[in-house]
Parts: structure tokens; C-alpha cells; sequence
């Protein structure tokens, strides 16, 4: 709808009726020192014409020929079909499905959606409503503390090999609940073992699969001796990777309790820097812990089909003392999206596209093993992404190849010093034999050419 601004008598009327001398004072329970004041860095008014070039030139700035950056955002083909459904009117501007007798086409895509992530992961439940994978794993770690009666302990234990910026927002959504956050350090393997791992009292235990570096952890033998020590296991996983691997309702003796990750790669385009839809799945044990929103199936009085709210233990529902999470919007486009782009793909379409992207990855790093000085940094089973190190610093050699039009990965010297000759790559189906050897080519003449 447009946005219609109140004029300056609209303001002073309104004010008065309800006996408020100024826009300000309605807020004078925010500190002054609280308070930005005057606004000094604004800059002045521009033209329409002028602000649409300025950001036709930041869009521009954005181009690449060919990306090969992941780092857990994966540019992935989306059929042209996904986003011609999901930018219909009635699903582009579509509310939260609060009145179920006028929602029923929402409520059966996220109900279908459910049910396709609860097959993909091998849980027995699935909902709608997170944020994105790093939200997703906050809310994991609450729902694990709640929910772990074996456990009297407010820490949860990660392997530093779950994506960083997932376990930096877990942290800071936490930490004011008195939640500690523990991690183990990888092997030189790019995984961790289980011999490394603290014989204390965790809530829980993060895995993921594929980690951070793209490598696959033991994720059986994690699983297990988490259970044997009256933990639950939260499982971060790539959802385009249960197409190949096995499924974290089947890890173990038990299987995971609870599983997040980003439905990124599910037909939502990389489009600098999101959107972003997180999903969660549990064990029905868990399933009164867990946030968001859950769509059932059910049956009217005349025996016809429906869809309802049939889970929704939010602030908005139910005392706010009560709530399991304050999560306050349903990503119902973003699940709209994936589930369309499930249902195009089917079990061997979704397969297919994994493959070729473990098989392209593998051939990347194959090729690349001829230059000189570089090398894998890590040796464990990989999916479709991997750590190449390199005779140079990363950024130097992002920078570079850059101006060849080659995104060629994630500099991992950002999060540790040790790894910064070390890039983060990915391959995906996007991306043909002769992309790789167009990355392995301009990888090769950038590192002959002496650094000034």
C-alpha cells in the first residue's frame, strides 16, 4: 500500500485529542543519553534522477561474472517458475495466518513446507517461523536448555566449526538468560573428534554437517556420546546436503533432537546479503519447547479438508512469561518460495543438483592441486564447498581476481589469523567445466605475478 505522510495540522490535531503537547513527548521515557539529537551526518537532498543513479552504481559495484563465494549463502539455479508464483499479489502481500477460515492457502504452503523439511531432515516435527540459520540455532539452544531435564547446566557446547556468525548471534540472543556458549577446537582434519570433547555437563551439543570449512564431521560417534552423557544434540545442517547425506533423524543410535539450518538454498536467490529463511525441526519429545508457529491438518464438521494454527507458543499468544520465543513474523513468503521450489525439484532433482555440486567441487580442487603452492588445507570428507590455501593472503588474491570478474570465495583470515592464506570455496551446479578452469586459470596467473 502507498505510504501516505500526516500533514503538519494532521500531527497538531491528532496531538491534542489525546492531550500530548509534541511528537517528542510521547517518548520521554527513553534516557536523554539515550537519544541521538540532532541528526549532524545526514546528507543534503539529492533528485529522484540523482538517487537513482547513485544506486544503479552501488548495484553495479555488486557484479560478477562468476561466484564462487558460499560460506552458508549458495547461489543456486531458482527456476523461473518459484518467483513468477511467489510475486503473485495474493502470496507477495499475504499475512500471518491468524483467521484460519480466511487463510487456508497459506496455511496448507507452510503445512506442506513443514512436511518436506520433516522428510528431509528425518524428524518427527517441523515449523514455520524463523528468522534465518543463525537465529534458528539461538532459538535451538533456549529450546535445548528448557527442555533438557537431565541436565541442570545453562552451558551448551559447540564445535568451533559451526559457522561463526551463527554462534556470534546465538551468543548475543542468549547470553542475557545466563546461557554460556563452549566450544572445542577443530584437528588439523578440519573436524573435531570426540576424544576432544569436555566429559562435563552440557544442556547440549551443536554438530554440523557440513561444518563451517565445508567438511564432513562424525556425526554418529558426536551424536552418541553427547546421548551417553545425558546431552541433547542440535544439528546446523545444509539442507541441499541431506540430498546426499544422511539424515540427522538417523544419526547415531537416537538421531538428532533438534535440527536448524538456512532454507537459503531452497529457490531464494543470493541477492547481496539476503533474504534469509530459517527452519527448525524436533523430536515430538521436544515439540511444547519449541517456538514459532506449527500448522496441523485436520477435518470441518462436514468432513473436508482444513489447515489451522494448531502450535503457537509465542508472546503474542500466550503470557508473556510463558512464551518460548518473541519471534514476531512468519516467514511465510520465503517458505512459500522453498516449498514451490521442493516440489519442482522432487527427491532426484534435489539430489542431482547436490551431486554436481560435490562432483564440481571435487574437480576445482583437483585442478587447482596443480598449481604451485597451493594446496587443501583440510583432508576430511568434504560436500561441496572447501578451504584452499594459497602461497599469499587471501584478501590480496580476492582483490585481485576480482578485477577479472571472479568472486573466488570467503577470506577465512576474517575469522582467524591462522587462516588468512586460507579461502573458503564453493561450487555449486551453477557452475560448468570451463567456469572452473577460468577460476583455476586467473587463480594461476594471479599468484605468478610477483606483489609489489
Amino acid at each position: 500500500m502507498p505510504f501516505v505522510p500526516h500533514t503538519p495540522d494532521d500531527e497538531r490535531r491528532m496531538l491534542a485529542e489525546i492531550g500530548v503537547s509534541s511528537i517528542e513527548a510521547l517518548f520521554d521515557e527513553i534516557p536523554e543519553d539515550l537519544k541521538s539529537g540532532v541528526l549532524t551526518r545526514v546528507p543534503d537532498a539529492i533528485s529522484e534522477m540523482e538517487l537513482l543513479r547513485l544506486m544503479n552504481e552501488r548495484a553495479r559495484s555488486d557484479e560478477v561474472d562468476l561466484c564462487f563465494l558460499g560460506g552458508g549463502a549458495y547461489e543456486h539455479h531458482v527456476p523461473s517458475a518459484v518467483w513468477d508464483l511467489v510475486s503473485r499479489g495474493e502470496f507477495m502481500t499475504a499475512y500471518t495466518p491468524y483467521q484460519a477460515e480466511a487463510s487456508q492457502g497459506t496455511l496448507q504452503v507452510i503445512y506442506e513446507f513443514q512436511t518436506m523439511m520433516a522428510r528431509l531432515t528425518a524428524m518427527e516435527v517441523a515449523n514455520a517461523s524463523v528468522y534465518d540459520g543463525g537465529s534458528a540455532l539461538a532459538e535451538a539452544v533456549l529450546m535445548a536448555v528448557r527442555g533438557n531435564k537431565k541436565s541442570r547446566s545453562r552451558r551448551v557446547l559447540t564445535l568451533s566449526t559451526v559457522h561463526p556468525r551463527y554462534v556470534s548471534a546465538t551468543r548475543n540472543i542468549v547470553r542475557n538468560q545466563q546461557i554460556e556458549i563452549e566450544t572445542v577446537p577443530y584437528g588439523a582434519t578440519g573436524i573435531v573428534s570426540c576424544d576432544d570433547l569436555p566429559d562435563e555437563d552440557f544442556a547440549a551439543l551443536v554438530i554440523p554437517c557440513p561444518n563451517f570449512f565445508g567438511c564432513i564431521e562424525d556425526v554418529g560417534e558426536l551424536t552418541d556420546w553427547a546421548h551417553a552423557r545425558g546431552a541433547l544434540v542440535i544439528a546446523v545442517v545444509n539442507p541441499t546436503a541431506l540430498a546426499l547425506l544422511q539424515p540427522p533423524g538417523r544419526w547415531g543410535e537416537a538421531g538428532a533432537d533438534i535440527v536448524v539450518g538456512e532454507a537459503q538454498p531452497l529457490g531464494i536467490p543470493v541477492s547481496s546479503g539476503g533474504p534469509y529463511c530459517g527452519f527448525m525441526c524436533c523430536s515430538k519429545a521436544l515439540v511444547r519447547q519449541m517456538p514459532g508457529r506449527i500448522i496441523g491438518k485436520t477435518v470441518d464438521t462436514d468432513g473436508r479438508t482444513g489447515f489451522a494454527l494448531t502450535l503457537q507458543a509465542r508472546e503474542q499468544h500466550i503470557r508473556r512469561g510463558k512464551a518460548t520465543s518473541n519471534i514476531c513474523t512468519n516467514q511465510g513468503l520465503l517458505v512459500t518460495a522453498a516449498t514451490i521450489y521442493l516440489s519442482l525439484m522432487g527427491d532426484e532433482g534435489l539430489r542431482s543438483i547436490a551431486l554436481q555440486g560435490h562432483q564440481g567441487m571435487s574437480r576445482l580442487l583437483q585442478r587447482v592441486a596443480r598449481i604451485d603452492g597451493v594446496s587443501r588445507r583440510f583432508s576430511a570428507p568434504m560436500f561441496h564447498e572447501a578451504v584452499i590455501e594459497l602461497p599469499r593472503p587471501a584478501n590480496d588474491v580476492i582483490e585481485t581476481m576480482r578485477q577479472s570478474g571472479i568472486l573466488p570465495g570467503y577470506d577465512l583470515g576474517e575469522i582467524s589469523p591462522e587462516l588468512d592464506h586460507c579461502l573458503l570455496t564453493n561450487v555449486t551446479e551453477t557452475k560448468t567445466d570451463a567456469d572452473i578452469e577460468r577460476f583455476a586459470s586467473t587463480l594461476e596467473s594471479v599468484l605468478a605475478v610477483q606483489p609489489c
